[in-house]
């Protein structure tokens, strides 16, 4: 009785011995997924936040001002909006932003205000970049003088 009392204390053991050795096994690989996670996350808050952004700055040089806005000043709200709202893993770059006027700023015309972005990405995101290229995220907003 002894001796089976014994077996089982020692194959209990064994098996608490193998579910960690298992979960350790696991762990990178839970770990990599769960950052997978946050950079597709942070990929598309950024990409909402780049619209976000191009919408600004078309609304900015619609809206009926004396004088109107420059295409400059339009790219500065643009780009302002960006570089304080976007995540992006900790990069500094800004996004490269472009105006078009089609009839200049006489009313019923259009401005047309498009931004590109490169998405850095935090741990998998650099490495996914490195292998597969640059994630470029792009926004475009169209509006009307008034």
């Amino acid at each position: 009785m002894l001796i089976l009392c014994h077996h089982r204390l020692t194959q209990r053991r064994a098996s608490r011995g193998s579910a960690a050795i298992e979960f350790a096994i696991l762990l990178p690989f839970l770990i990599m997924i769960l950052v997978g996670i946050i950079d597709v996350n942070l990929i598309f808050y950024d990409s909402a936040i780049l619209t976000n952004a191009v919408r600004a700055g078309a609304r900015a040089g619609t809206v009926v001002q004396v004088p109107p806005l420059t295409t400059s000043q339009i790219v500065s709200v643009t780009t302002a909006y960006a570089q304080n709202n976007l995540v992006g893993g900790g990069s500094a770059t800004s996004p490269t932003v472009t105006v078009t006027q089609s009839n200049g700023t006489t009313p019923g015309g259009t401005l047309q205000v498009a931004a590109s972005y490169t998405y850095q990405g935090l741990l998998l995101g650099s490495v996914f970049s490195a292998l597969t290229g640059p994630v470029v995220l792009n926004a475009t907003a169209i509006m009307i003088y008034e």
